[in-house]
């Protein structure tokens, strides 16, 4: 089932811990059923702890890769478990997953199951469930990642074009929107909750979701 080459260690065999109810926001684990060449049923599994990337030297953390519920193989993030006829990808940002799918030789992208009790897990299931709200829910946060991208921009060139190296090569900007600190804090955490609700769709753009 798996292939030869391989970019990351071997795991331990230790059984995949049940995702917990306390566990939405700082744990994601995806699942992946296969058939391998035998005919038998097999399920794939990626575990992320978010806790690790703050804690990890690199901010990126790793993936682990359970096959049958126990672990198989682990990777620093972003990480690429190969398989046979293709391979695992996933990637982080800094407000969770940007990407965990199955991707085929051919260039078929497949996304992986979340487990239904993790925050991509409810959030499919809202999707499904109440499409409707599910699609008012995304432009939502979509506006709470544009507008303090709008409000932030502005000030953040004349902050830059204030320094002399700037100034002299460039010029100066006066930006026509000043804010208070506190408005600016807001704006920041209303852009960040965007972004949250967004990565547990596995959606991500480097222009709006930052380049983590």
């Amino acid at each position: 089932m798996f292939t030869q080459k391989r970019k990351y260690k071997a795991g331990n065999g230790r059984p995949l811990k049940k995702f917990r109810w306390w566990q939405p926001f700082s744990r994601a684990l995806f699942y992946l059923p296969l058939t391998n060449e035998m005919g038998q049923q097999m399920v794939l599994a990626v575990d992320v702890s978010y806790w690790q990337q703050f804690f990890s030297n690199d901010g990126k953390g790793k993936a682990h890769l359970y096959l049958d519920g126990k672990h198989y193989a682990v990777s620093r993030l972003p990480a690429s478990f190969p398989l046979a006829g293709g391979r695992i990808e996933v990637a982080s940002s800094l407000f969770g997953l940007k990407r965990c799918h199955l991707v085929t030789d051919e260039g078929t992208v497949q996304p992986l199951i979340p487990d239904p009790r993790s925050a991509e897990g409810r959030r499919a299931r809202l999707d499904r469930e109440h499409p409707t709200l599910s699609r008012w829910i995304g432009v939502v946060s979509l506006g709470m990642v544009l507008l303090p991208i709008v409000f932030a921009v502005p000030q953040v060139i004349e902050s830059v074009t204030q320094i002399p190296s700037a100034a002299k090569h460039f010029g100066t900007f006066d930006s026509p929107i000043h804010l208070p600190m506190w408005t600016n804090i807001g704006l920041g955490l209303c852009a960040a909750a965007g972004s949250v609700e967004r990565a547990t769709r596995l959606k991500w753009n480097a222009f709006l979701d930052g380049s983590l």
